[in-house]
């Protein structure tokens, strides 16, 4: 390969390095693991939280909870695809 080619390659491992360090070790061992963008289980507990919470408000009738369960249903939807382009949806329309 030429020197420029290696330069790039050595770019590359060393950003993937920074950015997720768990997948680079994974990589280096020979068994990959997921990289940090398709780890979502936090999400999904996030998400089975918030659906107890909102649950549990709707059977208590408590409007506190109730919003609580809301927002946290809302916000671990959003961490289980936060990737806006795949909608295909950019926004509003010319006018």
């Amino acid at each position: 390969m030429p020197r420029s080619e290696d330069e790039r390659l050595v770019d590359l491992a060393a950003r993937l390095e920074r950015e997720d360090p768990r997948f680079a070790r994974a990589l280096r061992t020979g068994r990959p693991a997921r990289p940090r963008e398709y780890r979502r289980t936090g999400a999904w507990w996030g998400l089975a939280l918030g659906v107890t919470v909102l649950g549990c408000g709707i059977a208590l009738s408590q409007g506190l909870l109730i919003a609580g369960g809301l927002v946290l249903v809302g916000m671990a939807a959003q961490l289980v695809d936060p990737d806006p382009t795949r909608t295909g949806h950019r926004g509003p329309g010319p006018r």
